[in-house]
């Protein structure tokens, strides 16, 4: 395909992805249970974090979370007690389980107290209208304050070659318009312009049959490398063909 017929097909792909529907079987349905700011970025940050592997299980998890935060996650931060913490320990979901959710409920309260929130933390690391940075300034900020050192890899980090899928995800749906119903469009400090795609294997098989990506390994070079090539489709909204890419690899087998 030439340049433009590639924009005309992923065009064509972001029309039929980005809907509504898309919600009934994506994680970004938990945070969109929620109205208040804080508890719609909170909710989607807990999502994201344990987004990988079985989307239901996934869903399943996730749900069972914002139900153990009593449906109110932002108040349940701010204003927990010890007792609350404990009823944490039944939550598990593959690796991260009650110590790690323990220490993101500290840390999530440390950033609204002494941080002004999740978005002024991604804002203040921002580098030369790069984002990628800022998620690594953001994993500093989020261990600041003592924690369990097997924690710190379930918040991933570009400065260590990481493609930062989950963050990157999480971004997306906090920055991106809401005028589809599907992202949130909450975050209106930073522009969609310099989001990056949330790199994993669907969306990197896809790119690579398509020519978008050379790279085999889905890192922090293959982001780079994907960037440039969806900035150069859409320099205001590249990160909408993660709907694309995301949709011909788990619907299309593409």
């Amino acid at each position: 395909m030439t340049r433009n017929e590639l924009k005309e097909f992923l065009d064509s792909k972001v029309e039929q992805y980005n809907r509504p529907e898309f919600l009934d079987s994506d994680p970004i349905q938990i945070p969109h249970r929620f109205t208040k700011k804080e508890d719609i970025e909170i909710s989607a940050f807990l999502t994201a974090t344990i987004a990988w592997g079985n989307r239901k299980s996934i869903i399943k998890n996730a749900t069972q979370l914002m139900a153990l935060l009593d449906e109110a996650p932002y108040d349940f931060i701010l204003n927990h007690q010890q007792t609350d913490l404990e009823k944490l320990s039944v939550f598990v979901h593959r690796t991260f389980n009650s110590i790690d959710l323990n220490f993101f409920i500290r840390s999530l309260k440390n950033i609204y107290i002494n941080h002004n929130g999740l978005e002024n933390v991604f804002l203040e690391h921002i580098i030369s209208e790069q984002l990628q940075p800022a998620i690594s300034g953001f994993k500093r900020t989020f261990f600041e304050i003592p924690h369990p050192a097997r924690t710190t890899k379930h918040v991933s980090d570009p400065d260590k070659g990481s493609a930062a899928k989950r963050i990157n995800m999480f971004l997306r749906w906090m920055v991106r318009d809401a005028s589809t119903g599907v992202d949130f469009g909450i975050w209106n400090s930073i522009s969609p312009a310099i989001l990056s795609c949330p790199l994993d294997v669907h969306s990197g098989k896809v790119a690579r049959k398509l020519q978008l990506l050379n790279r085999k390994q889905n890192d922090a070079k293959a982001l780079v490398e994907l960037d440039f090539n969806l900035r150069a489709l859409d320099a205001k909204d590249p990160v909408k063909y993660d709907f694309a890419l995301f949709g011909l690899g788990v619907f299309e087998n593409f």
